[in-house]
């Protein structure tokens, strides 16, 4: 291939004549030449003369050789690159792992993507055997460049996201845990070290199922992760967080020894850490609540082999519940104008409390109602009406709805005059809070919709569609629902 260095720099350029030809070029030169393709494009990035923009865009294309979006398109991709010769792809592969020292963070970046992408193609076809002790023993060289350690971790998270815990020998995914664990430990002086560890523990997750049976590996690698929920760098705590929600996730049943220090942190975090971390720690607890109801579930069903089901969502309920509903009342200014997108504490703990209800069910209605009754009509504060009326729309799922119907039918008068309320938020809270109504109490006894109420409830709803359009589509979500309720079984009115 000609000068690499212009081709790369005109792929760039504002000229689109220019662009293209120098677009068609790579393109002929990967078709007719893979392994000269390929090795300019890694002497490129490991070139450490060469300007840092032309060398990251040379390793992304590199990348992009191995990979594509279509499983398909990916596998043949990797087949083309294992049929290059053994001694090229070894030269190849030498350059690449070497940018993971690289003096440019963006060249380390782009350097462990690369390193995962070719991993991805090899460690399945049993080739680049000495890559997990070389990664190893990059992180484990406390003398090594801060940088070298924390692109090899990265480089470590991102080939777990490449292959299945089955390409790797026990031994592999020890030593691989061992370099993580390493970097994550409370006494790494380097926070962006801990933080590439971090993220890598949290893709590793699955890899780790042997580790998890062994209690003193389980209890190492929780005692690791929970110190990182406290370091003073709030990216760290955030990966943290995440890592706990994927022990719940893949390790429910192993989690008893530790829930109550993991509820004593996220309810720190929830309510006085920054948002990123309590999105993390409110999250731990929905991924808790989905688990035990998937359990439930399967215990329904029955089955020779019941799995085990610890009750930490019931048992928590007293301290859980007021958490959540604290965080009801940290709402955006914006949030409803920023609709389906927006997601913020107070929309991530509603959504919590809504999977608590689905999971301890009736229990849930009399831990929440004391703090609706106190704030559904504070006339003060449109903060406390709008969290009061989200926290009685996120539990009408779960519970028995017969249990319910007194409560939604002494409700729904104060539901009805909201729809008016002068606050947007709560007018929008509101004609969803209506909507779930009808969804999950209409068909119960005594009924929430009757002839006496029925013309309220469609000139308060009617009359929400002029409004601003995102209160407007609530009101006709509402309205979808309601026929259903205002038919007897035989479809009589």
């Amino acid at each position: 291939m000609a000068d690499i260095t212009a081709i790369l720099t005109a792929t760039q350029s504002a000229d689109a004549g220019a662009r293209q030809a120098a677009e068609e070029q790579l393109k002929n030169a990967q078709e007719s030449n893979l392994a000269g393709f390929l090795t300019g494009l890694a002497s490129e990035l490991a070139n450490e003369q060469k300007p840092p923009e032309v060398r990251r865009l040379a390793g992304l294309i590199l990348k992009n050789a191995l990979d594509a979006r279509d499983e398909t398109r990916k596998a043949d991709l990797q087949q083309k690159w294992l049929a290059v010769d053994a001694g090229t792809r070894q030269s190849i592969k030498q350059q690449v792992w070497n940018t993971l020292g690289s003096n440019t963070p963006e060249i380390r970046h782009t350097g462990a993507q690369a390193v995962a992408k070719i991993a991805g193609a090899e460690i399945p076809a049993k080739q680049w055997p000495d890559l997990v002790t070389g990664l190893q023993s990059n992180v484990a060289n406390t003398g090594a460049p801060a940088g070298l350690r924390q692109a090899t971790l990265e480089a470590l998270g991102y080939i777990c996201e490449e292959i299945d815990s089955d390409h790797l020998s026990e031994g592999e995914v020890n030593a691989m845990l061992t370099a993580i664990f390493s970097g994550m430990r409370k006494e790494e002086p380097d926070v962006e070290v801990r933080l590439a560890a971090t993220v890598a523990l949290s893709n590793a997750m699955y890899f780790a199922e042997q580790n998890f049976e062994r209690q003193h590996e389980r209890d190492h690698i929780m005692q690791v992760t929970c110190e990182c929920t406290v370091c003073p760098d709030v990216r760290v705590r955030q990966a943290a967080y995440e890592v706990l929600v994927g022990v719940a996730e893949n390790y429910y049943d192993k989690l008893a020894p530790y829930i109550t220090a993991i509820f004593n942190l996220t309810t720190k975090a929830t309510k006085e850490d920054e948002e990123a971390v309590a999105l993390q720690a409110i999250e731990f607890w929905s991924a808790v609540c989905e688990e035990e109801v998937a359990i439930q579930e399967e215990l329904e069903e029955g089955g020779s082999n019941p799995p085990v089901y610890h009750k930490f969502v019931e048992q928590a309920l007293g301290q859980l519940v007021p958490m959540l509903l604290e965080t009801l009342t940290k709402q955006d200014e914006d949030q409803v104008e920023d609709g389906d997108d927006a997601w913020n504490v107070a929309m991530a703990g509603g959504t919590c409390l809504g999977l608590v209800a689905t999971c301890v069910r009736d229990p849930v209605v009399d831990a929440v109602m004391p703090f609706i009754t106190a704030n559904i009509s504070n006339q003060t504060e449109w903060r406390a009406r709008e969290a009061a009326t989200f926290a009685f729309g996120s539990i009408l799922e779960g519970p028995d709805g017969d249990k319910l119907a007194p409560v939604a039918s002494q409700a729904l008068p104060f539901l009805l005059a909201a729809t008016k309320d002068a606050n947007s938020h709560v007018r929008d809270t509101t004609a969803w809070t209506i909507g779930r109504v009808f969804e999950f109490v209409g068909a119960a006894s005594p009924p929430v919709v009757t002839p006496a109420n029925l013309n309220e409830i469609l000139t308060a709803l009617v009359a929400a569609l002029q409004d601003k359009p995102f209160v407007a589509g609530k009101a006709c979500w509402a309205l979808q629902r309601l026929p259903g309720f205002c038919c007897g079984e035989d479809g009589s009115h």
